[in-house]
């Protein structure tokens, strides 16, 4: 008799990490070793990455923020500022937003911040 060596869910496990590395170049999608440890700091990069987005995303709307307010005549802090004095509840996405795609609203937000700066 010979002994129960586990054949089946060997397979099926290797089989699920070689699925999670296809795409992967050389070795990182052929080597069950290099697979793994190529998953393991997949993983972690991602984990990382879903926060870092969070910051780049934030970064780039307040560049277009900064960049479009400048152009009707407020830096960015002026213009944050202004739009709180003003009580307008916009978040700096929704701000990008219009700055990028709808300049006329864009103004008309501007001049509710400066005359909210004038009073």
């Amino acid at each position: 008799m010979t002994r129960a060596r586990n054949v089946v869910p060997r397979l099926r496990r290797r089989k699920r990490l070689m699925r999670r590395a296809k795409g992967f170049w050389g070795g990182r999608h052929r080597l069950l070793r290099t697979v793994k440890e190529t998953l393991l700091r997949s993983g972690n990069f991602a984990y990382r990455d879903r926060r870092n987005k969070k910051r780049t995303f934030r970064r780039l709307w307040i560049q277009r923020i900064n960049a479009a307010s400048r152009m009707n005549g407020l830096s960015y802090s002026k213009f944050i500022y202004g739009l709180n004095q003003a009580d307008v509840q916009i978040d700096r996405k929704t701000l990008s937003e219009l700055a990028f795609n709808d300049p006329v609203a864009f103004e008309a937000i501007v001049a509710t911040a400066k005359k909210a700066l004038a009073a």
